[in-house]
């Protein structure tokens, strides 16, 4: 800094020094075109030294140093705000949704049902699902036939399903108690048929007791099934499933304990 400032103060001092050559050039020594042009060339070369005296030299100068405007380079800077602008403007658009799949076809609703039925359905959710199931009510379904055995009867309805059994609205092992052989009896019908995995069974059932209702519902779906198909009536016919048990409790006699038991006898 200290060379440039040197440098230029010898520039301007060999620009004054030709300045007062020129001045003191007489227009009789020298040509009136040389004079005219020599004279304004010292005079810008004078201006120029004094700028630069004024920049270089701030001291000698009387007004308050000037400071040429600087040009900085920010690469990184730009960079970096053109960074800051993307990630402005990601965070503000919105966010990416994943794709929502297409509905269902209508096909479908029935496994959805089948489904809501596997679950513990109890109280007054079932019994909102069987009447769902059954519009109208048992007479007016298709399928209908009733079972008789002592003095129980049974209104059964079939219907297509995955082979579960309603008993007034309640779960059949439920109502059942959860005796195996009462529930074999409800489907042993469509076991022989293979149809085990194929009907939905509802039944109203009233009179006698749990196993007499077990076998009222055993005869009733047998007599549901020879309603869907004749064919089926050969192989129902041969296991015995079509027969109507006609046994009952014999009625108490008067004078007796029960029907046919009699009070121990006394000779004397």
């Amino acid at each position: 800094m200290l060379g440039a400032a040197l440098f230029m103060r010898e520039i301007s001092e060999s620009l004054s020094l030709s300045h007062r050559r020129g001045l003191s050039i007489s227009p009789r020594r020298a040509s009136a075109t040389g004079a005219r042009s020599e004279i304004p060339m010292a005079l810008s070369l004078s201006s120029l030294a004094t700028a630069f005296s004024h920049l270089y030299h701030p001291s000698t100068s009387t007004s308050k140093p000037y400071s040429p405007p600087r040009l900085i380079c920010l690469p990184y800077s730009s960079r970096g705000a053109a960074r800051l602008a993307l990630s402005a403007s990601a965070a503000d658009a919105p966010e990416e949704t994943e794709p929502v799949e297409a509905e269902a076809p209508a096909e479908e609703e029935e496994v959805d049902e089948v489904v809501a039925v596997e679950d513990d359905l109890s109280g007054v959710t079932l019994r909102k699902y069987v009447k769902q199931r059954l519009p109208g009510g048992f007479a007016a379904q298709r399928i209908t036939a009733t079972g008789r055995r002592k003095t129980a009867v049974a209104r059964v309805v079939l219907q297509e399903g995955t082979g579960r059994v309603f008993i007034n609205f309640r779960d059949a092992k439920e109502y059942l108690q959860g005796n195996p052989m009462w529930m074999e009896y409800c489907k042993v019908p469509l076991v022989t048929l293979g149809f085990d995995n194929s009907y939905d069974i509802f039944v109203k059932v009233h009179g006698g007791g749990l196993s007499a209702q077990a076998q009222a519902i055993c005869l009733g779906v047998a007599r549901a099934l020879v309603k869907i198909s004749t064919a089926n009536k050969a192989p129902l016919r041969s296991e015995g499933l079509l027969t109507r048990d006609t046994r009952i409790v014999e009625r108490k006699k008067a004078g007796l304990k029960k029907a046919r038991k009699r009070p121990q006898f006394s000779k004397r």
